[in-house]
């Protein structure tokens, strides 16, 4: 089988990888360009694709006829994207003989399009997966093909959802592609009715209060922990990042933000609870462990954790 891919991220290289150790004939690989703005955690897909003197294409957008003149010139059984940011043309994907197919890591219908990982972390869902489906005119619509579901442990936080993810992505690909080269892979429509779709991120995104409370914090604190711009709070001098936490739970008493415990460091949080911080950083200086940040930051039981008396 010949195929045309387009692959971004980890996810992408696992399953470019995997394509082409199961003997599929990869014409060419369309992928982006990496942003120097962006924490960049995952290997080349064009590098693997240059190893194995695939023809590489860096671009943002894939519309119009010069796009589909490049696609058509290949001559594609199938087409598949893998973690590639952008909707592809319908008449790009028609030139494909066997379909078009598009690896979304969410358990669809849930969590369409973008950032649905992040989304999942944040609204604290126990669980997530990865589909591949046809790819159709609306993004995440089309028929899934084959989809595997993924546990989210309590403190999982992005990075470990997305190792969860590149582990389960290529045995999946690899379950349908016989039936995708035969022409008679499982096709079932999507429940619109189920289906739930959601936007996409900001870094202003992660700001949270200390009145929220404390399984909120924690949700969004993994969800946006590295590679991602992180969660935090303002201090009235700067931001304060909050990179790591742990044991949400009930407190009795406590004003949000106060520091009720110095080992581990505890902060009270909204509605009753509490929260232990494990990893935090101001803005513009070092990401600390909680025991550095306290002694560097000369804080003591009952202040607040945006307080700062450095010597």
């Amino acid at each position: 089988m010949r195929a045309v891919v387009f692959a971004y991220q980890e996810i992408g290289c696992v399953c470019l990888e995997e394509l082409l150790r199961r003997g599929v004939s990869v014409a060419a690989l369309i992928t982006h360009a990496d942003d120097p703005g962006e924490e960049i955690w995952f290997r080349s897909a064009a590098a693997i694709a240059r190893e194995h003197e695939i023809p590489v294409y860096e671009t943002d957008e894939v519309k119009g006829p010069d796009w589909k003149t490049i696609v058509e010139s290949y001559k594609p059984d199938a087409i598949f994207s893998f973690m590639f940011r952008r909707m592809i043309a319908m008449e790009i994907l028609s030139c494909a003989k066997k379909g078009a197919f598009n690896l979304h890591p969410s358990y669809l219908p849930k969590y369409r399009g973008r950032c649905p990982a992040n989304w999942a972390l944040v609204n604290g869902e126990p669980h997530t997966g990865v589909t591949l489906h046809e790819m159709a005119r609306r993004a995440d619509a089309g028929a899934i093909v084959a989809q595997a579901k993924i546990p989210m442990a309590p403190d999982d936080d992005i990075a470990a959802l997305y190792k969860k993810m590149a582990a389960a992505a290529p045995a999946l690909l690899a379950s349908v592609l016989p039936a995708i080269e035969a022409g008679n892979y499982p096709r079932t429509a999507q429940d619109d009715s189920q289906a739930t779709k959601f936007g996409v991120r900001r870094p202003d995104d992660g700001k949270f209060g200390w009145d929220w409370p404390a399984q909120k914090i924690h949700n969004l604190v993994r969800a946006v922990a590295h590679p991602y711009p992180g969660a935090f709070c303002d201090t009235g001098a700067g931001k304060l990042f909050v990179w790591k936490t742990a044991n949400p739970r009930k407190l009795d008493g406590g004003a949000p933000g106060t520091i009720i415990s110095l080992n581990p460091l505890a902060v009270a949080a909204g509605n009753g609870t509490a929260l232990d911080l494990l990893r935090l950083q101001h803005e513009g200086e070092m990401e600390l462990s909680a025991a550095g940040f306290v002694s560097g930051n000369r804080l003591d039981k009952n202040s607040k954790i945006t307080d700062r008396r450095k010597s």
